[in-house]
Order: structure tokens, then sequence, then C-alpha cells
């Protein structure tokens, strides 16, 4: 096995998932560092989940053009670029720039090269190993992420996460000569830039639809921009980018015809396996972002932990994530990646069920942790599977394509997971609050219409202590202010009970997308091996 090879690939992969970790338990500090929202923090989490989503697949024909190891070698240097801005930003904007623009584009190149990589540069059982161990190292980022994060925040700040990325970054570039890359058999590809253009205004509507939906509304119309016909916008929206979505996809079928190189060659997404390959990858990563931006939410603003503190408390996903992601390959060689990936999601529909039990005032830190270690167990069992799925599924000459349409599928499914579930936790506090202070005696008529004005402007998921100074400025008598933060603190855990309830549904719901995933464990084809039929 080609260790050094394995140690850059590994070293990527893990730089990828670590920093995404970080952002999720320093939430409450990034607002405060930078006055701002939890609202607006989530938007730059799921901003940069949506930059790499929209840009992957043509990462991917980038690799086609200029090589997978000079795509990668690129990727990186922009993510450390990214990066370094990142750690020095003083601003929403200049961090939206660094960590959201330049490290999405950074990754938007590396992971589809990474995946593409991982099959010209190991063969037959090795290679299975070898995505099994990536996803372990994936496992790994989340492990630290939280503890490293949570440490470095609560003792120094967030950004020294950040500096520590650009300094791996670069000795990662080092080695970068360690990766074979086999070149193309075929005729180079052309880049379809009017397909890029397509897909990725398509994605990025249609997500920034679902993450409006907390503060727009989904029908009846809530601080919205504009009114289409009376209702919320953002149906339009989400509609607009799925017509986005329908254009490029004609428009594919239109370069095929013509002889020219599509951007996605739409008969492979009827290979049954990496169909269901890829529709695993996007429920996976729904269901993990969004139990990833409620959990946070629960320990840092309701229970009053700090980042380290939460890190702490979220150390059983990652160390039983890690572990199953390293196992998940060796329970598949005896019972199948199909039964593997519908334990998994069995287990995730235990773990959500779990958690949303334990969303209470007083934590019950025993049971929480079981929570937490079920979730990592069955995030793992899936996770473990997807590459050697979504790669053997198809050709040599397709791997850098497969690597970006499973990226692309993964980062869709953060971005939409992060946004859906900010949508439902926070559209949920604003429903489950106004219904609570209309129907509560001890307010009066006039601070229900004050709440009513305020809520159609918005409203912050933020500790009771703020939402206590915030009544104190606005004057209220001190007998309804306890009032309305009763009904606000019982309004928060309805809405994260609501969002954990919604992870479970996805479990369930995630085994429908399991049938067509193979029975044996299949090994990506060689180079001379054609992809599977359509049939």
């Amino acid at each position: 096995m080609n260790r050094k090879a394995l140690a850059v690939l590994a070293a990527a992969q893990f730089v990828m998932v670590l920093d995404s970790a970080v952002m999720n338990v320093s939430i409450s500090q990034l607002v405060a560092d930078f006055d701002t929202t939890v609202t607006t923090i989530q938007a730059v989490i799921t901003f940069y989940a949506l930059v790499m989503a929209a840009l992957m697949i043509t990462g991917g024909k980038v690799g086609d053009l200029i090589g997978r190891r000079r795509a990668f070698t690129v990727g990186l240097a922009i993510y450390a670029c990214g990066s370094a801005l990142t750690a020095a930003s003083w601003s929403v904007a200049s961090l939206a720039l660094g960590w959201s623009v330049l490290e999405g584009i950074g990754a938007a190149l590396v992971l589809p090269a990474l995946a593409a990589l991982v099959a010209g540069n190991f063969e037959g059982s090795q290679r299975a190993a070898v995505f099994g161990l990536l996803g372990g190292v994936a496992g790994a980022g989340v492990a630290v992420g939280p503890i490293l994060g949570g440490w470095v925040t609560a003792n120094f700040t967030w950004r020294y996460v950040f500096v520590g990325e650009v300094l791996v970054v670069v000795a990662t570039l080092l080695f970068v000569k360690a990766l074979d890359d086999a070149p193309r058999t075929g005729p180079k590809p052309e880049l379809d830039v009017v397909g890029a253009i397509l897909c990725a205004a398509g994605i990025a509507t249609g997500v920034f639809g679902v993450l409006q939906s907390g503060s727009w509304g989904w029908i009846t119309p809530r601080n919205a921009p504009f009114e289409p016909f009376g209702f919320a916008p953002t149906l339009f929206v989400i509609g607009a980018g799925l017509g986005l979505l329908g254009a490029f996809a004609s428009w594919e079928r239109r370069r095929e015809a013509q002889g020219r190189t599509p951007l996605v060659v739409l008969d492979q997404l009827e290979i049954p396996t990496l169909r269901a390959g890829l529709s695993m990858a996007l429920v996976q990563n729904v269901i993990l972002m969004g139990i990833f931006f409620t959990i946070p939410l629960y320990l840092q603003v309701v229970q009053g932990f700090d980042a380290f503190e939460t890190g702490v408390r979220m150390l059983p996903v990652s160390i039983t994530l890690l572990l199953a992601s390293m196992t998940g390959p060796k329970v598949a060689v005896r019972l199948g990646p199909r039964t593997t990936v519908r334990v998994g999601l069995g287990v995730l529909l235990a773990a959500a069920l779990v958690l949303l039990s334990q969303v209470e005032p007083e934590i019950d830190g025993v049971r929480f942790a079981l929570g937490m270690a079920l979730l990592g167990i069955g995030m793992g069992l899936v996770v473990s599977q997807l590459g050697n799925v979504i790669q053997g599924a198809v050709g040599a000459e397709a791997r850098s394509e497969a690597g970006g349409l499973q990226q692309t599928a993964q980062q869709l499914g953060s971005a939409l997971g992060t946004a859906l579930m900010g949508a439902v936790v926070i559209g949920s506090l604003a429903t489950g609050f106004g219904k609570a202070v209309a129907t509560n005696p001890a307010v009066s008529a006039e601070t229900r219409d004050r709440v009513t004005i305020a809520l159609q402007a918005g409203v912050a998921f933020v500790p009771l202590d703020q939402a206590a100074a915030a009544a104190e400025a606005a004057e209220l008598p001190a007998g309804e202010t306890d009032a309305l933060l009763d009904d606000y603190g019982d309004s928060q855990l309805q809405a994260l009970k609501l969002g954990l309830l919604v992870a479970a549904i996805l479990a369930a719901a995630g085994w429908s997308a399991t049938r067509r995933l193979p029975t044996t464990v299949e090994l990506a084809p060689g180079p001379d091996t054609p992809p599977p039929s359509g049939s």
C-alpha cells in the first residue's frame, strides 16, 4: 500500500471536515465576536456547504481538464488562502468570503479529485479499505473538531484552529507528488460553462429558498422582501431553483445530442447502484448536519455550556463515528452494503428519538451520551459504504465525475440539513412563542401586540438572559417579563424537539433509498472495466 499517498489523502480529508465541526460548537462565540445573530452565523455555515454543492460537479470536470493531482493541489492552495482569511476575519462579510467562498471553492476542487485519486492509487480490496479508512478519518475530524474547537475557543480563540489548518495544508502540499495521476486514455473534455452556470444557479437558488423559509415563512408571509400573490416567496424561490435545474438537464441532453462534452453524463444517473449511493449520500448528510445544528443550540443556548463543554458532551458521537466508519467495511463483507446501511439507518432513528426525549430544561448526562453514541454508530455504518459503492458503479474514465456527483450530493445534503433544520427550529420557535403569548392571561393586550409586531420581523434563538435583557430594555412590567420568558423557554424546547423529530423521520424515510444498494461488496472497476449498465 502506498502509505505516503494514503497520508496525503487522509490529511486532506481530515482538514476538510475539521472546520465545519469547529464552527458548529463555536456558534455562540462567533455571534459575540461579530456582534451578530445565530441566524446570521447559520447563513454563513450554510453558504459554505452551498458553495461546495454548487461547484462540486464543475470541480470534478476541472480535474479531468487539468489532471486530478493538479486540481487537488490548486484546491488545497485556495483552501489555505481561505483559512488564512478566516483566521484574520474582522467582520461577518470577511468571514463569509474566507470560509464560505474561498474554502468552499478549494474544497470543490479537492474532494472530487480525492475520490478519483483513491480509485486511481489503490486496487482491489485495498481500495475498499481506503474508502472505509477515509470515512474513519472524516469521523476523526468530527471527533477532534468539537473538542479542539471547544478547547481553543474557550481558552484562546477559534481563529487559531484556522491557523493550524493553514499549516496542515502547507505540509500536505509538500508531499502531493506521492500521488499517482494516470493520464487520460480518451479525448480531453471541454468545460461546459453554460451547464456549470445553470447547475450552480439552480442549486444555489433552491437552497437559498429553504434557508430563508425560517424568516419568510412557507405559506403566510413573514418579514418577506416580496409577497407573490399574497404568499410567502419561499416556495416560489425553491421552484425557480428546480426550474433552473430542469433547464440544466435539458441543456446537458442537447450537448450530448450534438456530440459535445456535457458537464454531467445524465445517462450515468440511470445506473441503479450509483443513483442509490448518491441518494444515501444526500440523506445521511441532511440528517447529520441537521442534528449538528440542533444539538449545539440545545447545549449552548438552553443549557448555557461554553464551546469546550459542548465539545466534551458531543465526544461520544465523535468516538463511535470514528470506530464505526473504520469497522464498517468489515461489517459489509459479512452483511453486504445494503444491510449495513439499513442497520445504520435504524440506529440513526433510535439515536434521534433518544435525543428528542432528552431535550429538557435539565440535561440527563447518561441518556444524552447514549443518544450521541448511537448517532455516531449509525452515521459511521452508513458513511463507510458510500465511497466504494459509488466508485464501484462507474468505470475509470468517470471517476472524477462520480466523485463530483458524490460530493455534490453530500454538500447539498449538508446545506439542506443545516438550512432545513434552521428553518424548522426558528419557524417553530416563532410560531410556538406567538401562540403561547396570545393565550397567556398574564400578558396584556398591549404587550401581545408588541410581541406580534416583533415576531413579524423575525425571531432569534438566544439564551434566556439575553431575552430578559431585551424585555427590560423594552420596559415591560416584571410580571409580564417572567411570563414571556417562560413561554419563550418552553417554545425553544418544543422547537428543538420538532427538529429532532424531523431527523428521525428522515432516517426512516432513507430506507427507501437503500433498495438498489448492492447486497455484496463491489470493488470499483479497473481501468479497462466498463461501467455497469443502467438496466
